[in-house]
């Protein structure tokens, strides 16, 4: 007999680097830099409020493999490979009996080639650990399985997206997971610069700058020409892969999630490009279609990408394992109201040690005096760093850090913060208020940062 039990669908993880929010055209860019991933959160679910738990390259990584945050994977900076007892999103859906594939950048090992021990449980590999190392923009060049050197032609988002079209093409009959990690749009790191395919840079050089930067200045306007060239590259991207499923009829059986590890601040908010607790770092682009999130709408909660792993899994009809700290959305696609956490839980390292929360009006900070954030993870005493109203302010131009005014406000948030790191697994700590202010004196941007200077990332890893 045969069976007549439902394939569960295959799902596709299409994972960028270093992507602003705000690139996207449904969040109010209009420079119709995406409109596949427009098409994509229009037609099915868009995560309006996706915030990253960690605001750096490693630690995003591991919490998105694993739905859990970086104290508990003890990936909490660059340089430290995933353990290797940590459950990836491959190890669970391997054990359904899915096909497992990883393609691009993985920064979770400790050296190229990547040994078959830290590849994460995928079965199919083909990537780089430091993929901005290894290659250049029409130089892609990453291994296989078997550490390999694999050489691809092209500008390596097209490489990229041409290997996981063969791979797809190969694995039509059984259902797959294939992760898709981009490098783009994270600029090239031995230049310090963003490498649009040829022709891109010019289409989109002085053209649009978010409120921040404009207020700001940073790197913005050396960067965004080309930033914006890798971003529309990648949403073509996006494009020549639903063409791939719809040519072969496996659209209405797959799972697409977009999502970024971080956003980009253009050296405005430290002396590089995130590590911070502003929009700008923390806000990134996120959306699904295919089977369970087709016409589910705009999701208006604070989900955080430690809630995507166990959302994938559930979105299978796989269970979401205890384990795990985030939770799966579907409960609130299929109703709105149902009980959601009222607030994001963010951890910082490498330019200090620092915990944030992001709630739908506020934003609050603190931060480790006297500690270096590539040294530890995680302290037991914190000073108040940050507090913007995003209802007023949402470039977050002005800090209300100890202003008399809100320090009812910031006493609330404080709380819950503390609330927060303790269900992360952390101690509660002491949070020290930050020096009393009248209201109307306004605070300087740029707090001091602790011994090593904003600049910390460190020891060759700044740029990563």
């Amino acid at each position: 007999m045969p069976n007549s039990s439902p394939r569960r669908p295959n799902v596709i993880v299409f994972f960028t680097d270093q992507q602003r929010w705000d690139t996207t055209g449904v969040h109010g860019n209009p420079l119709e830099l995406t409109p596949n991933f427009d098409r994509m959160a229009q037609r099915g679910t868009h995560i309006y409020n996706a915030i990253t738990c960690q605001p750096v390259c490693a630690p995003a990584r591991a919490s998105l493999q694993t739905g859990r945050y970086a104290t508990r994977t003890t990936v909490y900076r660059n340089g430290i490979a995933l353990p290797e007892d940590q459950k990836t999103l491959a190890y669970y859906f391997g054990a359904a009996g899915y096909r497992t594939a990883y393609i691009g950048k993985w920064h979770l090992a400790d050296r190229d080639p990547i040994p078959r021990q830290q590849q994460g449980s995928y079965e199919s590999w083909l990537g780089a650990n430091l993929l901005e190392f290894t290659s250049d923009a029409y130089d892609t060049v990453m291994y296989d399985g078997d550490g390999e050197r694999v050489k691809l032609p092209g500008y390596r988002v097209d490489a990229l997206t041409d290997a996981a079209i063969r791979y797809i093409d190969a694995h039509q009959a059984e259902p797959f997971f294939l992760f898709i990690s981009y490098l783009e749009p994270h600029h090239q790191n031995h230049l310090d610069d963003y490498v649009a395919p040829d022709g891109y840079r010019e289409r989109y050089a002085g053209r649009w700058t978010p409120p921040d930067l404009a207020a700001l200045g940073g790197s913005a306007q050396q960067h965004l020409g080309g930033y914006y060239g890798m971003v529309k590259r990648l949403d073509e991207a996006l494009g020549r892969l639903q063409d791939a499923l719809k040519s072969l009829e496996l659209a209405d059986d797959t799972i697409i999630m977009y999502t970024s590890d971080h956003g980009s601040h253009f050296k405005t908010r430290n002396a590089e490009y995130k590590r911070s607790c502003h929009e700008a770092a923390v806000r990134i682009p996120t959306a699904f279609q295919g089977p369970g999130f087709e016409g589910g709408g705009q999701v208006r909660q604070l989900v955080s990408l430690v809630d995507l792993p166990p959302t994938l899994l559930d979105a299978a009809g796989l269970p979401v394992p205890p384990e795990m700290d985030g939770r799966s959305i579907l409960p609130i696609l299929r109703d709105r109201t149902a009980e959601w956490p009222e607030e994001a839980f963010i951890q910082i390292s490498e330019s200090q040690v620092g915990r944030a929360i992001r709630t739908v009006r506020w934003k609050y900070s603190v931060y480790a005096p006297d500690l270096h954030g590539w040294q530890v993870g995680g302290s037991d005493h914190y000073v108040e760093e940050h507090l913007y109203d995003l209802q007023a302010d949402p470039y977050e131009l002005t800090n209300l850090i100890g202003v008399e005014a809100f320090r009812a406000v910031a006493d609330d948030l404080r709380k819950r913060l503390i609330r927060r790191m303790v269900e992360a697994g952390e101690a509660a700590p002491i949070i020290e208020p930050a020096p009393p202010r009248p209201s109307g004196q306004r605070s300087p941007l740029l707090p001091p940062y602790p011994s090593g200077g904003a600049d910390a990332g460190a020891h060759g890893q700044r740029t990563h």
